[in-house]
C-alpha cells in the first residue's frame, strides 16, 4: 500500500484510515475501477461465449488470464489507467481502452471491437456501483454491524435479571432489568439488519438511453431482454429492464435508508450509554496508558460513545443526501448521481468507524450493581403504580371502597420521595383485604420488573 498524501482532506484516510480500510477495498476509486474493468471483460467473455456475429469462445486458458487482470489489479493498474485518463478525459473510455491493450498482449485482438459492444457508460457505471457497494455491506459492513449487534444482545442475557430503576421524562418511574433495556436495541438492530441482509441489487444493461436500439440496429434477430437478464445475474445483480440512460438508484436509496436507520438506533443507544456511563449505571474500565484529560487525571471520558455519535451523524447526513438525490435525474440522464456517488465509500465509511467505537467501547463497561442498587432503594415511590393498581383490582373484586386510588398514590407520592417505612405504614392503613396487603408489603423496586427478564428471551 503506497503511503498516505500527507494533504489528504478527510480524517477517514489519515487519522482513522486503519479502521475503515477494509471498506476502501470496495469503495474507492481503485475499487471502481477495478469492478469495471471486471465487467467489460465478463461481457466479451459473455458474448464470445454466445459467438455473437461468430466470434470464437475464448478458451479457458485465456479466460483466466482476461480474469486475473482484475484479480491482480495493483497500483501499477490505477498508475496505467490514470494515464489513460488523462488522455481521453474520460473514466469509463479509459477503462475500455485498458482492457482493450489486455486483449492485444494475448493475441486476442481479433475480437477487441466486441470491448464494451453496445454499452453507454452508465452500463458498466450502475454495475460496477451495484458490485462494490454489494460486496462492501455483504463483505464488510454487515458483518461489522452484526457483531456490535451481538455483543449488545450478549451483554443483554448477562445482564437479564440486573434490575434498573427507569427514567421516563429523566424522572424515577417504574422499574426494569438492564438485560431488558439493552434487549430492545439488540432486537431493533436485528429488524433492520434483516432487510440489509434481503436488499436487492439492481443492474441497468440496456445501451444508450435503456431501449437495446444500438443493439436491435445491429442484431434484431437477437433476443436482448434475454441477454440483458442473463448478463446482469452472472454478475450477481438483478436486471431493470425499464430504465432509462441510468439506473434509476431506487435500491439505493432503500439501502441508504436502511443503513441510516440502523445509524441512527444505534445512535440513540450510544448517548443512552453515556447517560448510563454519567449516572453511574456502568464504571469504565482504565484502560493502560491511556489519559482522559491533560488536566484532570482522575478522568475517564466516554470518548468511544461521543466519537460513535458524531460520526453516526455525518454517515446519516452523507447517505441520506445520496437517497434523495440520486432517485432524481433531468429527463433520460443528467450528471448528478455521478458525482454523488463518489461519496458512497466516505457515508460507509463513517458508519463503520463509529460500529467499531461503540464495539470497543462496550469492552470497556463494568455494570456497577452498587449504584443500582442505591437509586432502586432510594425511590420506593416507583411502587405506587402497583399500590393503585392493586386497589383498583381490590374495587372490582368488592373489597374496598377507597374512591379515586390514583388520586390517593399521586397525594403521597407525587413530587418527593417516600421511603420503605413510609410506604408499608401506608398499605397498613389501606382499606383492602389483607391477603393484598402482604403481597403489597412484600413488593420492593428491586423485584417490580415484572416480565422483564423473561422478554429478553425473545430476543431473536
Amino acid at each position: 500500500m503506497s503511503p498516505l498524501p500527507p494533504q489528504s482532506l478527510s480524517p477517514l484516510d489519515n487519522r482513522y484510515f486503519p479502521v475503515v480500510a477494509p471498506i476502501g477495498e470496495h469503495l474507492s476509486e481503485a475499487a471502481l475501477n477495478r469492478a469495471r474493468v471486471a465487467v467489460e471483460i465478463e461481457w466479451l467473455i459473455y458474448l464470445t461465449n454466445r459467438q455473437v456475429f461468430g466470434a470464437e469462445p475464448i478458451s479457458a486458458e485465456n479466460q483466466a488470464k482476461l480474469r486475473a487482470v482484475v484479480e491482480q489489479f495493483d497500483q501499477d493498474a490505477i498508475d496505467q489507467l490514470a494515464e489513460i485518463e488523462a488522455r481521453t478525459r474520460h473514466d469509463v473510455k479509459a477503462v475500455e481502452y485498458y482492457v482493450r491493450g489486455k486483449l492485444g498482449k494475448l493475441g486476442l485482438s481479433a475480437i477487441e471491437e466486441l470491448t464494451h459492444f453496445g454499452c453507454t457508460s452508465e452500463d458498466i457505471n450502475n454495475t460496477s456501483y451495484a458490485i462494490t457497494i454489494r460486496d462492501a455491506v455483504t463483505k464488510v459492513w454487515l458483518p461489522a454491524a452484526t457483531v456490535v449487534t451481538d455483543a449488545i444482545a450478549e451483554l443483554a442475557v448477562a445482564q437479564r435479571d440486573q434490575p434498573l430503576l427507569s427514567l421516563t421524562h429523566g424522572q424515577p418511574a417504574t422499574p426494569t432489568t438492564l438485560g431488558k433495556e439493552l434487549a430492545v436495541v439488540a432486537h431493533r438492530l436485528r429488524r433492520v439488519l434483516r432487510r440489509i441482509e434481503q436488499q436487492e441489487y439492481l443492474g441497468k444493461w440496456a445501451g444508450a438511453t435503456g431501449n437495446f436500439a444500438a443493439h436491435v440496429a445491429v442484431a434484431p434477430e437477437l433476443d436482448w431482454e434475454t441477454i440483458a437478464d442473463e448478463f446482469t445475474a452472472q454478475l450477481g445483480l438483478t436486471w431493470n429492464p425499464l430504465t432509462t440512460q441510468i439506473e434509476s438508484h431506487d435500491w439505493q436509496a432503500e439501502l441508504y435508508s436502511d443503513i441510516s436507520h440502523f445509524n441512527r438506533i444505534l445512535h440513540n443507544f450510544a448517548s443512552d450509554i453515556w447517560f448510563y456511563i454519567s449516572r453511574g449505571v456502568f464504571k469504565q474500565i482504565p484502560q493502560p496508558g491511556a489519559t482522559g484529560s491533560s488536566t484532570m487525571p482522575h478522568k475517564i471520558n466516554p470518548i468511544r460513545f461521543e466519537n460513535a455519535e458524531s460520526n453516526l451523524e455525518l454517515s446519516c447526513a452523507i447517505l441520506d443526501s445520496l437517497a434523495q438525490t440520486l432517485v432524481t435525474s433531468r429527463l433520460q440522464r443528467d450528471l448528478t448521481d455521478s458525482s454523488s456517488q463518489r461519496n458512497i465509500g466516505v457515508g460507509f465509511g463513517h458508519s463503520l468507524l463509529a460500529i467499531d467505537n461503540v464495539r470497543r467501547g462496550l469492552g470497556e463497561l463494568d455494570v456497577n450493581a452498587d449504584k443500582l442498587h442505591e437509586e432502586l432503594d432510594g425511590n420506593w415511590e416507583v411502587l405506587a403504580e402497583a399500590i393503585q393498581t392493586v386497589i383498583r383490582a381490590e374495587i372490582i373484586a368488592g373489597r374496598s371502597k377507597i374512591e379515586d386510588p390514583y388520586a390517593v398514590l399521586k397525594d403521597l407520592t407525587r413530587g418527593h420521595s417516600v421511603g420503605h417505612a413510609e410506604l408499608i405504614e401506608f398499605v397498613n392503613g389501606l382499606d383492602i383485604g389483607e391477603d393484598a396487603k402482604a403481597h403489597l408489603r412484600e413488593l420492593t423496586p428491586h423485584t417490580y420488573v415484572g416480565r422483564s427478564s423473561a422478554l429478553v428471551d425473545r430476543l431473536q
